[in-house]
């Protein structure tokens, strides 16, 4: 069946602070190249990163979107035939270079030379997406489309940021996730409880509560009513969390977060302030505490197989609802007031 020229996609106008997401018909559809497939999308989650694209933080493309699920409809030169007609996911890295140290050691989301889904080319808010054949991910029978779409960044982001806990974070120890309630967060909730860690969620309102305790939290803290700081350090005696995930992207979420670990613990950062946003804290005390930071911006494809299994299991379920594809640039806006719990999730059009 001949494929169509041109397509509906979520398009970014005047990026920056007057930025907005709008639906664009008539836009021409890329052809994949060597090494690449075309796939026909069927949904593709929204992220809290996108807003990042809307706001001009940064060089990204027009179109956004880096969690998507869809159908391989045609191949590019040198990419094998039995990838035709599967069902595939899109994520947030593209492709890698495949011979620095990161990617030799297989940490190719740590490769510097990564290519990024929406950043580097158009996203996945489209109805045919470009990608790079051997990054893509296969989605195993039984599990949803719309199940398998915010796994492909909100979960792997998570499984990446969990997995960096350890070793100096035990199962049976204290993690509090900062932002808990949101997209990531909440399958963060999930990944941990299921590794055996004693999740402390933080985040702000009582359908976040309620979806977190739902996720596995043996206790949630509202920023919006409660001392964080003080709340925390009550159920860990005096001291704080062995462990501290920031998702939330936001300055004052950096700026106390660091206060709920105790010594020797782990700070792992995830969420995205502002580029100009320094960590707040001086090197004394991160060497005075024995602090160790690190960063966590996705998974490997180990953890996202792992996580797709885990999920065909019923024992990782995202908390998603699906809206049509006319409603992104809505999503977008209240992504931007930190007003959606769980995951926001659209059908693209067939």
């Amino acid at each position: 069946m001949a494929l169509p020229t041109s397509q509906t996609v979520a398009w970014i106008e005047s990026p920056g602070a007057e930025g907005k997401l709008v639906i664009r018909d008539g836009v021409d559809i890329q052809q994949p190249a060597k090494g690449e497939v075309l796939v026909k999308m069927e949904c593709s989650g929204i992220c809290h990163s996108d807003c990042r694209n809307v706001e001009g933080m940064g060089k990204y493309e027009d179109i956004p979107g880096h969690e998507g699920v869809g159908v391989v409809v045609k191949l590019g030169p040198d990419v094998a035939s039995d990838l035709l007609s599967k069902r595939v996911g899109i994520k947030w890295l593209w492709s890698a270079c495949g011979n620095c140290a990161a990617c030799k050691r297989g940490k190719v989301n740590n490769c510097p030379g990564q290519l990024n889904t929406g950043r580097s080319v158009n996203g996945t808010l489209q109805q045919y997406v470009v990608a790079h054949a051997t990054y893509l991910t296969l989605i195993p029978d039984g599990v949803p489309s719309e199940v398998a779409a915010p796994l492909l960044c909100a979960g792997l982001s998570l499984a990446g940021a969990v997995s960096k806990v350890a070793p100096e974070v035990q199962p049976g120890e204290f993690i509090a996730i900062v932002g808990a309630g949101g997209g990531l967060g909440h399958i963060g909730v999930q990944i941990a409880a299921h590794k055996g860690y004693k999740v402390i969620a933080i985040d702000g309102g009582e359908d976040k509560r309620v979806l977190c305790k739902e996720m596995g939290a043996v206790a949630f803290v509202d920023y919006t009513k409660e001392d964080v700081v003080s709340a925390v350090k009550a159920l860990t005696d005096g001291e704080g969390a062995h462990g501290v995930i920031c998702v939330a992207g936001s300055e004052r979420a950096y700026q106390q977060a660091p206060s709920l670990v105790r010594n020797n613990g782990v700070f792992v950062c995830v969420g995205l302030p502002p580029d100009d946003f320094m960590f707040p804290m001086s090197p004394i005390h991160i060497a005075n505490r024995g602090l160790v930071i690190k960063g966590s911006s996705t998974g490997t494809s180990e953890q996202m197989d792992e996580l797709l299994q885990l999920a065909l299991q019923g024992k990782i379920t995202p908390k998603i609802e699906v809206y049509e594809f006319a409603d992104a640039p809505k999503i977008i806006q209240e992504l931007q007031r930190y007003e959606v719990t769980g995951r926001k999730v659209v059908k693209v059009p067939s």
